[in-house]
């Protein structure tokens, strides 16, 4: 295959969850700038359409949707919305997800929180990889990437509830790798390290930052290109041949504080 035709996405449609901000909204930047045409999905509308004019602008295909990944219903109709614009589905970016944050007190959350922190990053993924894979196998091309976390092999206090959600994607990825890759169709996982985004800089201080460069080789925090790239990777042809894996993207260490 020729080298310019490695990370070619002309003709494919994604789906990216969660795509109005953060590390959704650059993946959609990034595959639309790699010739996808891109459904950018958001809880929020207005963020999601400010993601599309974006793209738009630069010269990209994109549409956007208001999605709630903790409705079924809506989950549905996000499917519906891609295949009835775009024809298809061909890339399924499950970014959507919540928790976390060192403030999982084991004493003081409920089963109610964890049921929703299970349904947004665990039960959504599987049912939208139920929802598209169809598509994708019909299609003859179909890549998925979960964006799981450190968290799911790290150790921290008040984290047990999301970080035990992404081990689950981890593995839940790697299992359906078996299901999927008969179809012709790759499921993988990217885990952001410390990634700078609106919701890290809410927490960040000069000091958790210095302490969290302590153990991360390459001096410097993640921002969200760096996500975007390795998910470009999955969903291109360049990746073909690789599925049921799970690719750290960490600066080469882990950011957790003593």
């Amino acid at each position: 295959m020729k080298t310019s035709k490695l990370f070619d996405l002309s003709g494919k449609v994604a789906v990216v969850t969660g795509g109005g901000d953060g590390i959704g909204r650059e993946c959609c930047i990034v595959l639309a700038s790699a010739g996808a045409s891109v459904v950018v999905s958001n809880r929020h509308l207005d963020k999601a359409e400010a993601v599309v004019k974006e793209i738009e602008a630069a010269g990209g295909i994109a549409a956007a949707v208001s999605c709630d990944v903790l409705s079924d219903e809506d989950l549905v109709s996000l499917v519906d919305f891609a295949v009835k614009t775009y024809g298809t589905i061909n890339i399924l970016v499950n970014n959507a997800g919540g928790g976390g944050g060192g403030k999982e007190n084991p004493y003081e959350i409920d089963r109610a929180y964890v049921e929703r922190i299970y349904a947004m990053n665990v039960f959504a993924p599987w049912r939208l990889c139920q929802l598209a894979t169809p598509y994708m196998a019909q299609s003859g091309y179909g890549s998925i990437i979960n964006i799981t976390s450190m968290s799911s092999v790290n150790n921290s206090p008040d984290m047990a509830i999301y970080g035990s959600t992404k081990a689950a994607l981890n593995h839940m990825s790697s299992n359906l790798a078996y299901d999927f890759g008969p179809k012709g169709i790759r499921i993988n996982c990217v885990g952001p390290g410390a990634t700078k985004t609106r919701a890290l800089a809410s927490v960040l201080t000069p000091e958790i930052e210095a302490k969290m460069l302590e153990h991360t080789p390459i001096k410097r925090l993640g921002d969200v290109g760096d996500i975007a790239g390795a998910v470009l990777y999955f969903a291109a042809p360049v990746s073909s041949w690789v599925s049921g894996q799970v690719l750290m993207v960490n600066g080469g260490g882990v950011q957790t504080l003593d």
